[in-house]
């Protein structure tokens, strides 16, 4: 969804022709959907990820065609970043999508998921619950619904060892997707009524849970925003309210994780 709006903007605004490299930093998912949309439409990428991410997600880039470039885990997303911006001095012409500073993103889910929630429970949202990557899925959708409600609670979930909103403090984590160890621009965190915090563990039981329970094989950053969403439902205030949680990943791309180790 992001990887078509910012690679079609940049079209637009004439930052990618025929022939250009796309380069983006990131965990892998973005870079997944950037690298299929690129695939169809003739552009090379390059994909910066940490060395810490799934093999399946560095696989998944590959069959689609786009070159990976591993770096330090140690140095997160922010090591990741560092080295997407060397390669782009390297080659002229390159255009880095930049799905943490890049205001497409989170307009991106303003025009779409976020008006797909509201028709889809037919404007009965109370709580919205998801993770922090880029910050532009709870940017984009809380804002689109506390525009049509203000009442609605946006709540952000986020690594427990990396509690960056929350204490200012960044760490080592397993939750792969979300909490890239800094605040990213394009976050607007005026929005958010709540943070919760969530141990890889719980992140990690959750997500099997749902497989073993529910039919539905989820990824690691879903079963933290699921666990924290099942923390809101237990609260006397939420009671009979509705509790929409976004799982943004497949857990298919995690089997070779800890989550089902």
């Amino acid at each position: 969804r992001i990887g078509l709006a910012m690679i079609e903007e940049a079209e637009k605004e004439g930052k990618i022709k025929k022939g250009s490299i796309i380069i983006e930093p990131t965990s892998g998912n973005t870079g997944i959907g950037l690298c299929a949309i690129a695939a169809v439409k003739g552009y090379r990428t390059i994909i910066v990820m940490p060395d810490t991410m799934s093999v399946e997600r560095i696989n998944l880039i590959k069959a689609y065609g786009g070159e990976v470039v591993l770096t330090d885990g140690a140095k997160g997303m922010t090591g990741a970043i560092e080295k997407a911006k060397e390669i782009e001095r390297e080659n002229p012409g390159s255009f880095i999508a930049g799905q943490f500073t890049n205001p497409v993103n989170p307009k991106a889910h303003f025009e779409t998921t976020g008006p797909e929630i509201w028709e889809d429970t037919d404007g009965n949202v109370d709580y919205f619950v998801a993770g922090i990557g880029t910050g532009g899925t709870i940017t984009g959708v809380g804002r689109y619904l506390k525009s049509k409600n203000s009442n609605v609670k946006i709540i952000a979930v986020e690594p427990k060892s990396s509690p960056v909103l929350t204490k200012g403090i960044s760490g080592q984590h397993g939750i792969q997707g979300i909490g890239a160890n800094f605040v990213p621009e394009i976050l607007d965190t005026s929005i958010l009524d709540e943070i919760i915090d969530v141990e890889d563990e719980a992140a990690f039981e959750t997500g099997r849970m749902i497989g073993r329970t529910e039919g539905t094989l989820v990824g690691i950053s879903s079963g933290a925003a699921l666990w924290a969403a099942i923390q809101v439902a237990k609260r006397e205030e939420a009671r009979g309210k509705n509790i929409v949680v976004l799982l943004p990943d497949t857990g298919d791309r995690y089997l070779s994780t800890a989550m089902f180790s």
